[in-house]
């Protein structure tokens, strides 16, 4: 089972990037753009475990539930690695110690139930596209570089790029099953966060 840690974002959030997605695709035609009901704010992949693996994290990240609510804002876009040398296009999630702290205490807690941990800070996003396979950090001007060229080019006109705000509330333990249509993402187990 392919599993990971996310948060949902409300629909309003999620019609404001489609709309926006819509307007901006076809500046980038050759890249994977994520289909908008995909999107989440991911605090941790797991990867593949076991059925009795995922009880286990399950049961570990009850103890993550105590942590406070807190609200969102979802603002700006830009590139990974940079915009020279662009592989994935984003949307940012301002800068927010609750979220990195929830993160962080995911990370903490599920390594009790044998999950690595992290190696890179968490830098939270929303991907929205990909430039496609192949090793992320080519040459300057690699394939990714261009696929996002003209993108890149609008997107630096740009100012103020506001999709809302939300209250995170809940954080989720996801399914994902991989199709030639895409990633397809079940709720396994809810985990409620206390109110602030």
């Amino acid at each position: 089972m392919r599993i990971f840690v996310a948060l949902e974002i409300p629909d309003a959030v999620r019609e404001r990037i489609a709309r926006f997605i819509e307007d901006v695709r076809e500046l980038a035609p050759n890249a994977r753009w994520v289909r908008p009901e995909s999107l989440h704010v991911t605090l941790k992949f797991i990867g593949e475990k076991t059925p009795d693996a995922v009880e286990k994290i399950k049961e570990t990240l009850v103890r993550v539930s105590g942590q406070a609510s807190f609200e969102l804002a979802f603002r700006g876009c830009g590139f990974f690695p940079s915009a020279t040398s662009a592989r994935v296009f984003w949307v940012g999630i301002e800068e927010n110690a609750r979220l990195k702290d929830l993160a962080n205490a995911v990370d903490d807690t599920i390594s009790k139930a044998g999950v690595s941990r992290e190696e890179r800070e968490f830098n939270p996003h929303l991907t929205l596209a990909r430039a496609g396979s192949g090793a992320p950090h080519r040459l300057r001007r690699d394939r990714g570089n261009r696929v996002f060229e003209k993108l890149g080019e609008r997107i630096a006109t740009l100012k103020d790029l506001e999709f809302g705000t939300m209250t995170a509330s809940e954080f989720i333990l996801f399914q994902s099953k991989l199709s030639p249509s895409g990633a397809h993402y079940t709720a396994i187990a809810r985990f409620t966060l206390a109110q602030s």
